[in-house]
């Protein structure tokens, strides 16, 4: 029986679905937006929601939890410097995944992974002189 099991095996062992969630989560954080299966972006928004929750107060104990998922330091500084601050005043739903319809080869659901708050844009004055 299956009773109280939770989450999707994926045709991966422990140690493979585990790997596949650290480097999905990394190229998120990367790029802030990842297209890849349903059954994957589902399976990623805890993991990814629990890991941008940690980022939100900058502390060693918080990096260091998140170090153990996330191995590259360059992108834990950014997370922690970029990403965390961004969500602070919001309580929680930091992804969206968006369904994109059937893969052509396999028929496979695509979903689009993203953040909902995007970066913020620049500004019109960066580059440009005033002129009084």
């Amino acid at each position: 029986m299956r009773h109280r099991k939770t989450g999707r095996k994926l045709g991966r062992t422990a140690a493979h679905r585990r790997a596949l969630k650290r480097h999905l989560a990394e190229a998120l954080f990367r790029h802030e937006r990842i297209t890849t299966t349903l059954a994957k972006a589902k399976e990623m928004r805890p993991y990814v929601e629990h890991l941008i929750s940690l980022s939100r107060n900058d502390t060693v104990h918080a990096r260091r939890i998140f170090g153990r998922d996330i191995q590259d330091r360059e992108l834990i500084r950014q997370v922690f410097s970029q990403i965390g601050p961004r969500f602070v005043s919001r309580p929680g739903g930091y992804t969206r995944v968006i369904r994109l319809g059937t893969r052509t080869g396999d028929g496979a659901q695509m979903a689009i992974l993203e953040l909902v708050e995007k970066k913020g844009p620049a500004t019109k004055t960066e580059g440009a002189t005033k002129t009084a």
